[in-house]
């Protein structure tokens, strides 16, 4: 068991272990990378951000509530632009996407990666250049195709020959040349969970390199003529703190690009490697900064295409765990506290898997911390669950609480910005919680809250 964030008892936020380890010196100190950039703590123990105390925010948006530091997610939009400063940053809407969110992205002038037609809509009512969108997805319907090319995105990353054959033909009727990466699966196996490791073969994405369908799928755009074959695109996973991934997915790339070159004479002029750049989740990551990825990945590149003879393509990259995820908290409210026979303690809260199913289905980590008020008490190992009829219900395991937290208290949960509202439910027909932007003490209502109303609008039998 972890303390991820012991001395959240003490007053501070994501200390860097219990608080009976540590000096009075660095009792409030914080660690930087478990919350945004504007998150203090009080001198009454309360959490505010951006200047707005949580008490105040729970007060208006009620509980459970996402709240967005709006500043923290562009300062990291423009720390990845000062790191990449030569290379497209496709900000990956899977990770959490509205109209707020794509306005904000697009002004710091980040591109858009879009998986659905949903995403692309909300892309296109947030105001993102076409141009500047691409479009993912292993299934992507005739309608969503179809769509895709009226709009003009920019690119399109094509995934079975079945979507190029549906492209050719949608092109063809239209009288356009639509440009597209061809998405390479590498056989690398990310350091990460299994079903957020989408590099092996034995995945959904992508044509597979080792079986030849790869070098098929370039040939058969190149020889058509119909579609621009910009370039190859590879993803290597999620949550990913080691770049020799990103190495061998890039040697085997660029082996497959001069391939091409020598098969067809063509070298293909952009290279996306993905994203699933690491954060932290608890004080146990240490996630890289943009800078060094930057300096890491262009060495590696440098090198695989003097190896091969090959011009440096364009490089890509999709961040969006890495942009979003840190600069989003969960706060809850405390409904019961539980001792389970000296087993542990569990406090429950009046959220749970219905605005964080991660925990459940990869065993996720996270830190929590009392958010409201101060507490001198001593520490207790409890496990912060939700409100739902499922033992699995958990938001966080295990994590050092004040023994006297009690019904009424605030908890915030922080790096709740990438896959916690999109990948939300309704199950036991709870309402999805709201997202709130907060900048210079304000706090602007970005997704509203569900209600009841909206549950049952969609039935209607």
């Amino acid at each position: 068991m972890r303390a991820h964030e012991a001395g959240a008892l003490h007053g501070d936020i994501g200390n860097r272990g219990p608080a009976w380890l540590r000096t009075p010196d660095d009792v409030n100190a914080l660690t930087p990378q478990l919350w945004s950039r504007h998150t203090t703590r009080g001198d009454d123990g309360a959490l505010a951000v951006a200047g707005l105390g949580v008490r105040e925010i729970a007060a208006e948006f009620g509980t459970p509530v996402y709240v967005l530091d709006s500043d923290d997610l562009r300062s990291r939009c423009r720390d990845f632009q000062a790191a990449f400063p030569d290379e497209d940053i496709y900000y990956a809407g899977k990770a959490f996407l509205c109209r707020a969110v794509v306005r904000m992205i697009a002004e710091e002038g980040m591109f858009l990666d879009v998986c659905s037609g949903g995403e692309l809509a909300v892309a296109l009512a947030g105001g993102m250049p076409p141009e500047r969108i691409g479009f993912h997805g292993n299934n992507k319907s005739v309608a969503e195709l179809s769509r895709a090319l009226d709009a003009g995105v920019g690119r399109i990353i094509v995934d079975s020959f079945a979507e190029i054959e549906r492209l050719t033909v949608l092109a063809r009727e239209r009288g356009v040349r639509p440009r597209v990466l061809i998405r390479v699966t590498v056989g690398v196996e990310a350091h990460t969970h299994e079903f957020i490791a989408t590099a092996h073969e034995d995945q959904k994405f992508g044509f597979s390199l080792a079986g030849g369908a790869a070098i098929a799928a370039a040939l058969r755009i190149l020889d058509e003529d119909v579609l621009e074959l910009r370039g190859l695109h590879s993803h290597i996973g999620s949550q990913i703190f080691d770049t020799s991934g990103f190495e061998v997915s890039a040697r085997r790339v660029l082996a497959l690009q001069a391939q091409i070159r020598d098969a067809r004479g063509v070298e293909l002029p952009e290279l996306d490697l993905g994203g699933g750049f690491g954060i932290a989740y608890t004080t146990q990551d240490d996630p890289s900064t943009p800078h060094d990825l930057a300096k890491r990945l262009r060495k590696i590149v440098d090198s695989e295409c003097a190896a091969e003879r090959l011009a440096v393509p364009r490089l890509s990259i999709e961040p969006g765990r890495a942009i979003v995820g840190p600069a989003v908290f969960t706060l809850y409210q405390v409904g019961t506290v539980k001792d389970v026979d000296g087993i542990r303690t569990y406090v429950s809260v009046d959220g749970g898997m219905s605005d964080n199913i991660r925990t459940a289905l990869y065993d996720a980590s996270y830190s929590a911390t009392l958010a409201s008020r101060a507490s001198v008490a001593e520490p207790m190992l409890a496990r912060v669950v939700g409100k739902h009829c499922e033992s699995g219900d958990i938001v966080v395991k295990d994590e050092f609480l004040p023994a006297d937290v009690q019904p009424g208290d605030l908890v915030a949960v922080p790096g709740t910005g990438a896959y916690c509202r999109s990948m939300a439910s309704n199950y036991n027909h709870v309402p999805r919680p709201p997202v709130v932007a907060v900048r210079n003490g304000r706090a602007r209502l970005i997704v509203r809250r569900e209600t009841e109303e909206d549950l049952l609008a969609l039935d209607v039998g």
